[in-house]
């Protein structure tokens, strides 16, 4: 039996997640999921893959909009749900172009001071539409600002086994997955084609390919070889690290941690690994 474990929601972009015990899910995801996100001059994302040090902002979700905290000197920011500008621009992730809107000018300085990189906070409000991949795309699903998918798969035997391969054993928090789950062997999740948690359906789509951020600790921002290092020598696919797996859903509602998955059904093809 699989059954949710940990839920994450990480509202601004390569920023610090959440760890919840319910989610909403979206038509793009779970609520409040990457719906915000750094750019820079040119409106292009900016994460953890050329700034480590964006890994030391928390972020909190408080009753008025996101509190994001230093993790370090403890200064913090409180960004109100709605922008506080009418300014939109058209913000860049990876290759789409998606319409956002500036959040506010005491945002800008704040994350710029705080990063000693010039940058910006857009929010993606509920007409933008960007789609997935429309080769791993089910029917025009919709993804926030996340790399590519509105949610990420892991299995808690999974990080296991990886720990049971390297001397320091990692936290789940360096894979950023939205949705962990107890059950199954290791990479399980590799295989997943199909699955319904509390009445909404999920298509497990595509391996996902992991960079530096997964070598970058989200205590101190300080990087290191593993666990691509040791993921390399078992994980490799076309040159590529994978562990989890990116899924699109169709339906909304709520999804707590004890759910169980139902309704499951395996990828066949061979070019999908379980080990």
């Amino acid at each position: 039996m699989l059954t949710v474990s940990e839920l994450f929601i990480y509202p601004i972009k390569s920023l610090g997640g959440i760890s919840v015990n319910q989610a909403t899910v979206t038509d793009r995801g779970f609520m409040h999921d990457r719906r915000w996100m750094l750019v820079d001059d040119n409106n292009v994302f900016i994460s953890q893959r050329d700034y480590a040090q964006m890994a030391l902002l928390q972020v909190d979700i408080d009753a008025g909009g996101l509190r994001v905290t230093h993790k370090l000197n403890k200064q913090s920011i409180v960004i109100p749900f709605t922008p506080q500008t009418p300014e939109s621009c058209d913000a860049v992730v990876w290759n789409d172009t998606c319409q956002a809107v500036y959040v506010s000018n005491d945002a800008d300085k704040w994350f710029s001071d705080t990063l000693n990189v010039r940058c910006r906070l857009v929010y993606m409000p509920d007409e933008s539409h960007r789609t997935v991949n429309p080769k791993y795309s089910a029917g025009g699903e919709l993804t926030s600002f996340a790399d590519a998918y509105p949610f990420l798969l892991i299995g808690q035997a999974s990080l296991d086994d990886l720990n049971s391969r390297l001397t320091e054993k990692l936290p789940m928090n360096r894979f950023r997955p939205n949705i962990v789950f107890t059950g199954g062997d290791a990479y399980v999740e590799d295989v997943l084609k199909k699955f319904t948690i509390n009445g909404i359906t999920f298509k497990g789509v595509k391996l996902c390919e992991r960079c530096v951020v997964t070598a970058t600790s989200q205590e101190t921002a300080l990087r290191s070889k593993e666990p691509l290092k040791t993921l390399a020598k078992y994980r490799l696919r076309n040159k590529n690290v994978m562990f989890g797996q990116d899924l699109v859903h169709k339906g909304t509602g709520l999804i707590k941690v004890g759910d169980v998955f139902s309704n499951i059904s395996l990828h066949e093809n061979n070019d999908r690994f379980i080990v």
